[in-house]
């Protein structure tokens, strides 16, 4: 079964849905935070404290904010947030073995990208992270990242997922097109 950028984009909407009816909206980029804290933490011991009142803080005035709320989650980081973030992952790479990997070849590597940069998985995936990077950098300077303001602003009605979706295609578009001037096809 193949499945088409349509029948997976019902899908993704089915499934934020499901999760802001049943659980929260989701957004990931906190999580990224997350894995900071963590490794912040088992670098220097001292990084997460517990209050007097049971709680967590840290000196660290990120981690501290909105009363220890990123510090408690990177103490104890089995959370729904956290797992969902490692289940993407995981769930990426099982797509990508299921697809079969990512070789170069003309099964894997799409022909736009091939057209335009060449062959080399290497480059793809340096690009891939690279871009990855990007993202996740500016989701934090934006207080937020695209599941969040964007699918879940969304389904919520929300100006800042407007305004944040507009920023996204209004930048993402011209980039685009810069990148892959030749035409797939």
């Amino acid at each position: 079964m193949t499945l088409t950028w349509k029948t997976g984009g019902i899908l993704l909407g089915m499934v934020f849905l499901a999760a802001v009816l049943l659980v929260k909206p989701i957004g990931v980029s906190t999580q990224f935070v997350i894995a900071d804290g963590i490794i912040a933490d088992a670098v220097n011991p001292d990084f997460i404290t517990r209050t007097d009142e049971g709680g967590y803080t840290s000196d660290n005035a990120y981690m501290a904010k909105s009363n220890g709320k990123y510090a408690k989650h990177a103490a104890n980081p089995l959370n729904y947030s956290f797992v969902f973030v490692l289940a993407m992952m995981a769930g990426a790479a099982i797509s990508s073995f299921l697809r079969g990997g990512v070789k170069g070849d003309e099964k894997t590597m799409p022909q736009i990208w091939r057209q335009n940069f060449g062959n080399s998985a290497a480059k793809r995936c340096a690009a891939a992270f690279a871009g990855g990077f990007i993202i996740v950098f500016g989701a934090r300077l934006a207080g937020g990242c695209t599941s969040g303001h964007m699918m879940s602003g969304l389904m919520q009605t929300s100006i800042s997922g407007y305004l944040f979706t507009l920023g996204a295609f209004g930048a993402g578009i011209p980039v685009a097109m810069m990148l892959y001037k030749r035409a797939e096809g």
